[in-house]
Protein backbone atom coordinates (compact mmCIF):
# COMPACT_ATOMS: atom_id res chain seq x y z
CA UNK A 1 0.00 0.00 0.00
CA UNK A 2 1.37 3.41 -1.00
CA UNK A 3 2.12 5.92 1.71
CA UNK A 4 -0.08 8.99 1.80
CA UNK A 5 1.18 11.80 -0.45
CA UNK A 6 0.32 15.46 -0.15
CA UNK A 7 -0.55 15.31 -3.85
CA UNK A 8 -3.33 12.79 -3.26
CA UNK A 9 -5.46 15.89 -2.58
CA UNK A 10 -4.21 17.84 -5.59
CA UNK A 11 -7.14 17.89 -8.06
CA UNK A 12 -4.86 18.94 -10.93
CA UNK A 13 -2.90 15.69 -10.87
CA UNK A 14 -5.87 13.32 -11.14
CA UNK A 15 -8.86 12.56 -13.34
CA UNK A 16 -9.12 14.90 -16.32
CA UNK A 17 -5.78 16.46 -15.37
CA UNK A 18 -3.71 13.32 -14.80
CA UNK A 19 -0.60 13.32 -17.00
CA UNK A 20 -0.10 10.84 -19.81
CA UNK A 21 3.08 8.79 -19.84
CA UNK A 22 3.86 8.35 -23.52
CA UNK A 23 4.69 10.42 -26.56
CA UNK A 24 2.88 8.81 -29.49
CA UNK A 25 2.26 9.37 -33.20
CA UNK A 26 -0.65 7.90 -35.13
CA UNK A 27 -2.14 8.33 -38.60
CA UNK A 28 -5.38 7.41 -40.38
CA UNK A 29 -7.38 8.02 -37.19
CA UNK A 30 -10.89 6.52 -36.90
CA UNK A 31 -13.61 9.05 -37.74
CA UNK A 32 -17.30 9.25 -36.93
CA UNK A 33 -18.78 11.48 -39.63
CA UNK A 34 -16.57 12.97 -42.32
CA UNK A 35 -13.58 15.31 -42.12
CA UNK A 36 -14.19 18.22 -44.52
CA UNK A 37 -11.71 18.28 -47.39
CA UNK A 38 -11.53 22.08 -47.21
CA UNK A 39 -9.99 21.76 -43.73
CA UNK A 40 -6.22 21.76 -44.25
CA UNK A 41 -3.77 22.43 -41.41
CA UNK A 42 -3.02 21.64 -37.79
CA UNK A 43 -4.65 22.29 -34.43
CA UNK A 44 -2.24 22.38 -31.50
CA UNK A 45 -2.90 22.67 -27.77
CA UNK A 46 -0.40 23.20 -24.95
CA UNK A 47 -0.73 22.20 -21.32
CA UNK A 48 1.00 20.87 -18.20
CA UNK A 49 2.07 17.23 -18.06
CA UNK A 50 4.57 16.36 -15.28
CA UNK A 51 7.09 13.83 -16.61
CA UNK A 52 7.85 12.52 -13.10
CA UNK A 53 5.50 12.45 -10.11
CA UNK A 54 5.93 15.64 -8.05
CA UNK A 55 7.47 15.05 -4.63
CA UNK A 56 6.39 18.23 -2.86
CA UNK A 57 3.67 20.85 -3.24
CA UNK A 58 2.75 21.07 -6.91
CA UNK A 59 0.95 23.87 -8.70
CA UNK A 60 -0.86 23.07 -11.97
CA UNK A 61 1.37 25.61 -13.72
CA UNK A 62 4.49 23.62 -12.74
CA UNK A 63 3.77 20.67 -15.04
CA UNK A 64 6.15 20.11 -17.96
CA UNK A 65 4.78 21.55 -21.19
CA UNK A 66 3.27 19.07 -23.63
CA UNK A 67 1.79 19.94 -27.02
CA UNK A 68 -0.93 17.77 -28.54
CA UNK A 69 -1.45 18.18 -32.28
CA UNK A 70 -3.85 16.95 -34.90
CA UNK A 71 -3.28 17.53 -38.62
CA UNK A 72 -5.97 17.44 -41.32
CA UNK A 73 -5.29 16.78 -44.98
CA UNK A 74 -7.51 15.41 -47.77
CA UNK A 75 -10.18 14.19 -45.35
CA UNK A 76 -7.74 12.31 -43.11
CA UNK A 77 -6.25 13.07 -39.69
CA UNK A 78 -3.08 12.21 -37.80
CA UNK A 79 -2.13 12.89 -34.16
CA UNK A 80 1.04 13.33 -32.12
CA UNK A 81 2.05 14.63 -28.69
CA UNK A 82 5.48 15.74 -27.52
CA UNK A 83 7.03 17.33 -24.47
CA UNK A 84 8.37 20.86 -24.86
CA UNK A 85 12.08 20.45 -24.17
CA UNK A 86 12.80 23.57 -22.12
CA UNK A 87 16.10 23.99 -20.28
CA UNK A 88 14.37 22.83 -17.10
CA UNK A 89 12.78 19.81 -18.77
CA UNK A 90 16.17 18.71 -20.08
CA UNK A 91 17.56 19.04 -16.54
CA UNK A 92 15.43 15.93 -15.78
CA UNK A 93 14.37 16.88 -12.28
CA UNK A 94 17.56 18.69 -11.31
CA UNK A 95 16.59 22.23 -12.31
CA UNK A 96 18.10 24.87 -10.02
CA UNK A 97 14.81 26.76 -10.09
CA UNK A 98 11.77 26.12 -7.86
CA UNK A 99 8.11 25.52 -8.53
CA UNK A 100 5.80 28.43 -7.86
CA UNK A 101 4.71 27.26 -4.39
CA UNK A 102 8.30 27.96 -3.29
CA UNK A 103 10.09 31.29 -2.90
CA UNK A 104 11.58 32.50 -6.17
CA UNK A 105 15.32 32.51 -6.70
CA UNK A 106 17.94 33.30 -9.30
CA UNK A 107 20.09 30.83 -11.20
CA UNK A 108 23.30 31.60 -13.11
CA UNK A 109 22.66 32.45 -16.74
CA UNK A 110 18.87 32.41 -16.35
CA UNK A 111 16.40 35.27 -16.84
CA UNK A 112 13.55 33.62 -14.89
CA UNK A 113 12.97 33.09 -11.15
CA UNK A 114 10.90 29.89 -11.43
CA UNK A 115 11.09 26.61 -13.30
CA UNK A 116 10.18 27.56 -16.88
CA UNK A 117 7.83 24.92 -18.29
CA UNK A 118 6.62 26.66 -21.51
CA UNK A 119 3.27 24.97 -20.88
CA UNK A 120 0.79 27.83 -21.24
CA UNK A 121 0.24 29.02 -24.80
CA UNK A 122 1.37 28.08 -28.27
CA UNK A 123 1.45 30.48 -31.24
CA UNK A 124 2.38 30.00 -34.89
CA UNK A 125 5.04 32.44 -36.06
CA UNK A 126 7.53 32.35 -38.91
CA UNK A 127 6.61 28.80 -39.89
CA UNK A 128 7.23 27.43 -36.39
CA UNK A 129 5.26 26.91 -33.22
CA UNK A 130 6.41 28.87 -30.17
CA UNK A 131 5.61 27.41 -26.75
CA UNK A 132 5.20 30.17 -24.16
CA UNK A 133 4.93 30.37 -20.38
CA UNK A 134 2.64 32.23 -18.00
CA UNK A 135 5.22 33.91 -15.75
CA UNK A 136 7.28 35.18 -18.73
CA UNK A 137 9.95 32.77 -19.90
CA UNK A 138 12.11 31.88 -22.84
CA UNK A 139 10.08 30.90 -25.93
CA UNK A 140 10.69 27.41 -27.24
CA UNK A 141 10.58 26.86 -31.01
CA UNK A 142 8.77 23.65 -32.01
CA UNK A 143 8.51 21.97 -35.41
CA UNK A 144 4.92 22.34 -36.65
CA UNK A 145 5.05 19.01 -38.51
CA UNK A 146 6.60 16.77 -35.86
CA UNK A 147 6.25 18.70 -32.54
CA UNK A 148 9.93 18.05 -31.87
CA UNK A 149 11.66 20.89 -30.02
CA UNK A 150 13.99 22.89 -32.25
CA UNK A 151 15.62 25.25 -29.72
CA UNK A 152 15.11 27.75 -26.97
CA UNK A 153 14.31 30.83 -29.04
CA UNK A 154 16.11 34.12 -28.33
CA UNK A 155 15.75 35.56 -31.85
CA UNK A 156 19.38 35.39 -32.78
CA UNK A 157 20.54 36.41 -29.31
CA UNK A 158 18.66 39.74 -29.49
CA UNK A 159 15.92 39.01 -26.92
CA UNK A 160 16.79 41.22 -23.90
CA UNK A 161 14.54 39.51 -21.36
CA UNK A 162 11.56 37.17 -21.61
CA UNK A 163 8.28 36.73 -23.47
CA UNK A 164 4.99 36.32 -21.62
CA UNK A 165 2.46 33.69 -22.59
CA UNK A 166 -0.12 35.70 -24.49
CA UNK A 167 1.81 37.21 -27.35
CA UNK A 168 0.03 38.08 -30.60
CA UNK A 169 0.85 37.40 -34.24
CA UNK A 170 -0.23 40.08 -36.71
CA UNK A 171 -1.90 38.25 -39.62
CA UNK A 172 -1.01 41.01 -42.09
CA UNK A 173 2.66 41.58 -41.26
CA UNK A 174 3.54 38.23 -39.70
CA UNK A 175 5.06 40.07 -36.74
CA UNK A 176 5.10 38.62 -33.23
CA UNK A 177 4.10 41.33 -30.74
CA UNK A 178 4.86 40.46 -27.12
CA UNK A 179 5.11 41.81 -23.60
CA UNK A 180 7.15 40.98 -20.54
CA UNK A 181 6.85 41.89 -16.86
CA UNK A 182 8.85 41.51 -13.67
CA UNK A 183 7.90 40.01 -10.32
CA UNK A 184 9.85 42.62 -8.35
CA UNK A 185 10.45 45.64 -10.60
CA UNK A 186 7.88 48.39 -11.35
CA UNK A 187 8.28 47.88 -15.07
CA UNK A 188 6.81 46.20 -18.11
CA UNK A 189 8.25 45.73 -21.59
CA UNK A 190 6.83 45.33 -25.06
CA UNK A 191 8.56 44.23 -28.23
CA UNK A 192 8.15 43.14 -31.83
CA UNK A 193 9.79 40.33 -33.79
CA UNK A 194 9.53 40.30 -37.59
CA UNK A 195 8.16 37.39 -39.59
CA UNK A 196 11.81 36.52 -40.32
CA UNK A 197 12.59 36.24 -36.59
CA UNK A 198 14.43 39.55 -36.09
CA UNK A 199 13.79 41.69 -33.00
CA UNK A 200 12.78 45.06 -34.47
CA UNK A 201 11.48 46.90 -31.40
CA UNK A 202 11.80 46.69 -27.62
CA UNK A 203 10.51 49.27 -25.14
CA UNK A 204 10.40 49.66 -21.37
CA UNK A 205 7.26 50.98 -19.66
CA UNK A 206 7.31 52.39 -16.11
CA UNK A 207 4.61 51.31 -13.65
CA UNK A 208 3.64 52.46 -10.13
CA UNK A 209 4.80 49.10 -8.79
CA UNK A 210 5.36 45.45 -9.77
CA UNK A 211 2.35 43.84 -11.42
CA UNK A 212 1.17 40.38 -12.47
CA UNK A 213 -0.67 40.80 -15.80
CA UNK A 214 -1.65 37.83 -17.90
CA UNK A 215 -2.54 39.10 -21.38
CA UNK A 216 -2.38 42.11 -23.68
CA UNK A 217 -4.30 43.61 -26.55
CA UNK A 218 -2.94 44.33 -30.04
CA UNK A 219 -4.36 46.47 -32.83
CA UNK A 220 -2.86 47.47 -36.18
CA UNK A 221 -0.99 50.37 -34.57
CA UNK A 222 -1.03 49.83 -30.80
CA UNK A 223 -0.51 47.41 -27.96
CA UNK A 224 -2.75 47.58 -24.90
CA UNK A 225 -0.87 46.76 -21.68
CA UNK A 226 -2.64 45.85 -18.43
CA UNK A 227 -1.86 47.48 -15.08
CA UNK A 228 -4.14 45.38 -12.87
CA UNK A 229 -4.55 45.15 -9.08
CA UNK A 230 -2.80 41.80 -8.68
CA UNK A 231 0.79 41.32 -7.55
CA UNK A 232 3.21 38.51 -6.80
CA UNK A 233 3.61 37.91 -3.06
CA UNK A 234 5.90 35.71 -0.98
CA UNK A 235 3.30 35.82 1.81
CA UNK A 236 0.72 34.48 -0.65
CA UNK A 237 3.06 31.58 -1.44
CA UNK A 238 3.07 30.68 2.25
CA UNK A 239 -0.73 30.48 1.99
CA UNK A 240 -0.45 28.43 -1.23
CA UNK A 241 -2.00 31.21 -3.32
CA UNK A 242 1.03 32.74 -5.13
CA UNK A 243 -0.71 36.03 -5.91
CA UNK A 244 -2.76 38.62 -4.03
CA UNK A 245 -5.21 41.33 -5.00
CA UNK A 246 -4.52 44.92 -4.02
CA UNK A 247 -7.65 46.66 -2.72
CA UNK A 248 -8.84 50.04 -4.02
CA UNK A 249 -6.41 50.17 -6.92
CA UNK A 250 -7.96 51.11 -10.27
CA UNK A 251 -7.50 49.05 -13.39
CA UNK A 252 -5.38 50.88 -15.97
CA UNK A 253 -4.85 50.12 -19.64
CA UNK A 254 -1.81 51.61 -21.34
CA UNK A 255 -2.14 52.15 -25.09
CA UNK A 256 1.36 52.18 -26.61
CA UNK A 257 2.28 52.72 -30.28
CA UNK A 258 3.64 49.46 -31.68
CA UNK A 259 6.61 51.20 -33.25
CA UNK A 260 7.48 53.06 -30.07
CA UNK A 261 6.17 56.04 -28.13
CA UNK A 262 4.70 57.01 -24.78
CA UNK A 263 1.89 55.03 -23.22
CA UNK A 264 -1.49 56.75 -22.91
CA UNK A 265 -3.17 55.45 -19.75
CA UNK A 266 -6.91 54.98 -19.18
CA UNK A 267 -8.42 54.23 -15.77
CA UNK A 268 -11.41 51.97 -15.17
CA UNK A 269 -13.09 50.39 -12.13
CA UNK A 270 -10.87 47.81 -10.47
CA UNK A 271 -10.98 44.32 -12.00
CA UNK A 272 -8.76 41.49 -13.17
CA UNK A 273 -8.53 40.10 -16.69
CA UNK A 274 -6.97 36.82 -17.67
CA UNK A 275 -7.76 36.67 -21.37
CA UNK A 276 -8.33 39.21 -24.12
CA UNK A 277 -10.81 38.38 -26.87
CA UNK A 278 -9.41 40.84 -29.43
CA UNK A 279 -8.60 44.52 -29.86
CA UNK A 280 -9.03 46.92 -32.78
CA UNK A 281 -9.35 50.57 -33.80
CA UNK A 282 -12.59 52.42 -34.53
CA UNK A 283 -11.96 56.02 -35.55
CA UNK A 284 -10.31 57.75 -32.59
CA UNK A 285 -11.01 54.83 -30.28
CA UNK A 286 -8.95 51.80 -29.38
CA UNK A 287 -11.39 49.03 -28.44
CA UNK A 288 -10.49 45.96 -26.40
CA UNK A 289 -12.82 43.02 -25.80
CA UNK A 290 -11.93 40.71 -22.92
CA UNK A 291 -13.32 38.40 -20.26
CA UNK A 292 -13.58 40.30 -16.97
CA UNK A 293 -13.33 38.34 -13.75
CA UNK A 294 -16.47 38.65 -11.62
CA UNK A 295 -15.58 36.31 -8.73
CA UNK A 296 -15.54 32.55 -8.51
CA UNK A 297 -18.76 31.72 -6.68
CA UNK A 298 -17.22 28.86 -4.66
CA UNK A 299 -16.09 28.45 -1.09
CA UNK A 300 -12.72 26.77 -0.45
CA UNK A 301 -13.29 23.02 -0.52
CA UNK A 302 -11.70 21.09 2.37
CA UNK A 303 -11.42 17.93 0.24
CA UNK A 304 -8.44 19.58 -1.46
CA UNK A 305 -6.56 20.05 1.82
CA UNK A 306 -3.54 22.33 1.26
CA UNK A 307 -4.64 22.82 -2.36
CA UNK A 308 -7.99 24.45 -1.47
CA UNK A 309 -6.64 27.98 -2.08
CA UNK A 310 -5.13 26.97 -5.44
CA UNK A 311 -8.39 25.41 -6.59
CA UNK A 312 -10.27 28.54 -5.52
CA UNK A 313 -7.97 30.86 -7.51
CA UNK A 314 -8.15 28.62 -10.59
CA UNK A 315 -11.97 28.62 -10.61
CA UNK A 316 -12.23 31.29 -13.31
CA UNK A 317 -15.59 33.04 -13.53
CA UNK A 318 -15.70 35.85 -16.07
CA UNK A 319 -18.04 37.74 -18.39
CA UNK A 320 -17.40 39.44 -21.75
CA UNK A 321 -16.83 43.22 -21.72
CA UNK A 322 -15.69 45.94 -24.09
CA UNK A 323 -13.40 48.82 -23.11
CA UNK A 324 -13.34 51.87 -25.40
CA UNK A 325 -10.42 54.29 -25.13
CA UNK A 326 -10.54 57.57 -27.05
CA UNK A 327 -7.02 58.52 -28.04
CA UNK A 328 -7.98 62.17 -28.70
CA UNK A 329 -10.15 63.00 -25.70
CA UNK A 330 -8.61 60.60 -23.17
CA UNK A 331 -12.07 59.33 -22.23
CA UNK A 332 -12.70 55.66 -21.48
CA UNK A 333 -15.92 53.67 -21.44
CA UNK A 334 -16.65 50.13 -20.21
CA UNK A 335 -19.52 48.08 -21.68
CA UNK A 336 -20.78 44.68 -20.57
CA UNK A 337 -21.73 42.37 -23.45
CA UNK A 338 -23.42 39.57 -21.51
CA UNK A 339 -23.82 38.24 -17.97
CA UNK A 340 -23.19 34.59 -18.90
CA UNK A 341 -19.93 33.10 -17.63
CA UNK A 342 -17.33 32.14 -20.20
CA UNK A 343 -13.57 32.26 -20.69
CA UNK A 344 -10.61 31.14 -22.89
CA UNK A 345 -11.86 33.23 -25.85
CA UNK A 346 -10.57 32.91 -29.41
CA UNK A 347 -11.34 34.60 -32.72
CA UNK A 348 -10.59 33.92 -36.35
CA UNK A 349 -6.83 34.59 -36.17
CA UNK A 350 -6.91 36.19 -39.62
CA UNK A 351 -8.77 39.03 -37.84
CA UNK A 352 -6.41 39.45 -34.88
CA UNK A 353 -5.97 43.17 -34.23
CA UNK A 354 -8.85 44.03 -36.55
CA UNK A 355 -12.51 44.50 -35.75
CA UNK A 356 -14.20 41.15 -35.26
CA UNK A 357 -17.86 40.31 -35.06
CA UNK A 358 -17.51 36.82 -33.58
CA UNK A 359 -15.64 35.18 -30.73
CA UNK A 360 -15.67 31.64 -29.37
CA UNK A 361 -15.42 30.83 -25.65
CA UNK A 362 -15.48 27.84 -23.33
CA UNK A 363 -18.33 27.31 -20.91
CA UNK A 364 -17.35 26.25 -17.41
CA UNK A 365 -19.01 23.30 -15.73
CA UNK A 366 -20.63 24.15 -12.38
CA UNK A 367 -17.59 22.86 -10.55
CA UNK A 368 -14.66 24.48 -8.75
CA UNK A 369 -12.25 22.63 -11.05
CA UNK A 370 -11.60 24.00 -14.54
CA UNK A 371 -13.90 21.79 -16.58
CA UNK A 372 -15.20 23.03 -19.92
CA UNK A 373 -18.66 21.58 -20.51
CA UNK A 374 -19.34 23.36 -23.78
CA UNK A 375 -18.51 26.17 -26.19
CA UNK A 376 -20.17 29.50 -26.87
CA UNK A 377 -20.17 31.74 -29.94
CA UNK A 378 -20.66 35.46 -29.32
CA UNK A 379 -21.79 38.20 -31.64
CA UNK A 380 -19.66 41.03 -30.26
CA UNK A 381 -21.90 43.68 -31.84
CA UNK A 382 -25.10 42.52 -30.12
CA UNK A 383 -24.01 40.29 -27.23
CA UNK A 384 -26.14 37.45 -28.62
CA UNK A 385 -24.74 33.95 -28.25
CA UNK A 386 -25.13 30.35 -29.38
CA UNK A 387 -24.08 27.39 -27.22
CA UNK A 388 -22.71 23.96 -28.01
CA UNK A 389 -22.93 21.52 -25.10
CA UNK A 390 -20.69 18.47 -24.91
CA UNK A 391 -22.32 15.18 -23.89
CA UNK A 392 -22.59 14.64 -20.15
CA UNK A 393 -19.29 13.54 -18.67
CA UNK A 394 -17.29 14.90 -21.63
CA UNK A 395 -15.22 18.08 -21.39
CA UNK A 396 -13.43 20.16 -24.00
CA UNK A 397 -10.39 22.39 -24.33
CA UNK A 398 -9.85 25.89 -25.65
CA UNK A 399 -10.97 25.73 -29.29
CA UNK A 400 -9.34 27.17 -32.38
CA UNK A 401 -11.09 28.61 -35.43
CA UNK A 402 -10.02 27.10 -38.76
CA UNK A 403 -11.21 29.00 -41.84
CA UNK A 404 -12.66 26.95 -44.64
CA UNK A 405 -10.45 27.08 -47.73
CA UNK A 406 -12.00 29.70 -49.98
CA UNK A 407 -13.99 31.30 -47.15
CA UNK A 408 -15.16 34.90 -47.57
CA UNK A 409 -17.10 35.39 -44.30
CA UNK A 410 -15.44 35.83 -40.90
CA UNK A 411 -17.18 32.78 -39.41
CA UNK A 412 -17.06 30.57 -42.51
CA UNK A 413 -15.05 27.71 -41.13
CA UNK A 414 -14.71 25.18 -38.36
CA UNK A 415 -14.22 25.19 -34.63
CA UNK A 416 -11.80 22.53 -33.39
CA UNK A 417 -11.39 21.18 -29.88
CA UNK A 418 -10.06 18.16 -28.04
CA UNK A 419 -12.50 16.45 -25.71
CA UNK A 420 -11.88 14.05 -22.84
CA UNK A 421 -14.45 11.94 -21.03
CA UNK A 422 -14.42 11.09 -17.36
CA UNK A 423 -13.94 7.48 -18.42
CA UNK A 424 -10.60 8.43 -20.00
CA UNK A 425 -11.26 8.45 -23.76
CA UNK A 426 -10.35 11.46 -25.93
CA UNK A 427 -11.55 12.75 -29.29
CA UNK A 428 -11.07 15.73 -31.57
CA UNK A 429 -14.32 17.40 -32.59
CA UNK A 430 -14.90 19.43 -35.76
CA UNK A 431 -17.82 21.84 -35.42
CA UNK A 432 -19.49 24.08 -38.00
CA UNK A 433 -18.70 27.61 -36.76
CA UNK A 434 -21.79 28.97 -38.54
CA UNK A 435 -24.04 26.37 -36.89
CA UNK A 436 -22.37 25.84 -33.54
CA UNK A 437 -25.39 24.33 -31.81
CA UNK A 438 -25.40 21.39 -34.23
CA UNK A 439 -23.68 18.07 -33.48
CA UNK A 440 -20.06 17.74 -34.60
CA UNK A 441 -19.39 17.33 -38.30
CA UNK A 442 -16.77 14.77 -37.34
CA UNK A 443 -15.47 13.10 -34.19
CA UNK A 444 -11.96 11.70 -34.45
CA UNK A 445 -10.89 9.03 -31.97
CA UNK A 446 -7.45 9.74 -30.49
CA UNK A 447 -4.93 7.03 -29.57
CA UNK A 448 -4.59 8.28 -26.00
CA UNK A 449 -6.15 10.62 -23.48
CA UNK A 450 -5.54 14.38 -23.78
CA UNK A 451 -5.36 15.83 -20.25
CA UNK A 452 -7.17 19.09 -19.61
CA UNK A 453 -4.81 21.96 -20.33
CA UNK A 454 -4.47 25.54 -21.45
CA UNK A 455 -4.29 27.26 -24.84
CA UNK A 456 -4.25 26.26 -28.49
CA UNK A 457 -3.76 27.54 -32.02
CA UNK A 458 -4.70 26.72 -35.59
CA UNK A 459 -1.96 26.78 -38.27
CA UNK A 460 -3.31 26.87 -41.80
CA UNK A 461 -1.76 24.50 -44.30
CA UNK A 462 0.98 22.94 -42.14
Amino acid sequence: MNAYSINDQNPYLHGLYAPVEKEVSAGNLPVIGEIPRDLQGGYFRNGPNPKTPPKGMHHWFDGDGMIHGIWFEDGRARYANRYVATQDFKANGSSPLPGIFEPSRDAPGRTVHYRDTANTDVVYHGGKLLALWYISGQPVAVDAQTLETIRTENFGGALPKNVSAHSKVDPETGELVFFDYALYEPKMWTGTVSAAGELTHFQEIDLPGPRLPHDMGMTENYVVLHDLPVIFSQSAIRNRMWQIHVANQPTRFGVVPRKGGEAKWFEFPTCYIYHVINAWEEGDEVVMAACKMVGNGFDPDPQYGPYAAMADVLALRAQPFLWRMNMKTGEGREEQLDDALSEFPVVNSARTGRRTKYSYHVIFDDCIEQRFSGLMKYDLTTGESVRHEFPKGMFGTEPAFAPRIGASEEDDGYLLTFTTSLDGGSEAHILDAQNLAAPPIARISLPQRVPAGFHGVWAQGV
